[in-house]
């Protein structure tokens, strides 16, 4: 089955670079880009995180934070590396990683199987699970973000949903134009590429793939699967 060019990583993320310091996930390069999200493909999230809290050497001491930080570490271990700001009354679930210079802000909730890159923002009240904030992406107040990958500078207006379950719990099925595709998955977000906005109260539902510096208006419902510099309204 062949897919769209607007499906992987290549088109969504074309200034993802693994040369860089910075550590990033790799995302995929043959298949399309939610395939990350499946824990039974190669090289899932899941089992990359699993991989790097298991040996990183550069976590911060968590005594070192204010008591009104708390951290759940049953399942596996909350890093935040040296460099990482994290405000007062946050709250983390293991196994998840910030990386340095990313921003998690007062009340956030950031969950299990999270990768939160360099220069990122989980903001107020915001929750993020099983997801990918990559470089410089923000989602700073009242999202949620839920088996998503979000791109480097993509902003998400106060109020932002990525919804990522269908209210029947059935597998999340792909619109791209009239032609309708099972993603293999039950949970799955949004994947926004690079430098999209979306505007306060937007809700993409589960399944939703935009196309780089793609635009959604406020209080806008948006399904599918969309090329770049699209636009909703």
């Amino acid at each position: 089955m062949e897919w769209p060019r607007e499906v992987f990583s290549k088109s969504l993320f074309p200034s993802l670079s693994h040369s860089s310091s910075a550590t990033i996930p790799v995302l995929p390069e043959s298949g399309p880009s939610w395939t990350i999200l499946d824990k039974t493909s190669p090289n899932s999230l899941q089992q990359q995180i699993d991989k790097l809290v298991s040996s990183h050497p550069n976590s911060q001491d968590h005594k070192s934070f204010s008591s009104t930080i708390t951290f759940d570490q049953s399942n596996g271990p909350v890093i935040i590396e040296h460099g990482a700001i994290i405000e007062p009354s946050t709250h983390f679930i293991g196994p998840c990683y910030i990386a340095k210079e990313a921003v998690i802000r007062h009340g956030a909730y950031v969950r299990e199987y999270s990768w939160i890159c360099s220069k990122a923002v989980v903001g107020h009240a915001s929750e993020v699970k099983h997801s990918i904030l990559l470089p410089g992406a923000k989602a700073p107040h009242f999202n949620y973000v839920g088996d998503s990958i979000l791109g480097t500078a993509v902003n998400l207006g106060a109020g932002v949903k990525l919804s990522n379950l269908r209210n029947d719990g059935a597998e999340v099925i792909l619109r791209i134009g009239d032609d309708r595709r099972p993603s293999g998955l039950r949970k799955f977000g949004a994947i926004l590429g690079e430098g999209c906005q979306l505007g306060c109260n937007a809700v993409t539902n589960p399944g939703t793939i935009l196309g780089c510096n793609s635009t959604v208006w406020p209080n806008v419902t948006v399904t599918g699967v969309y090329p770049e510099d699209s636009n909703h309204r």
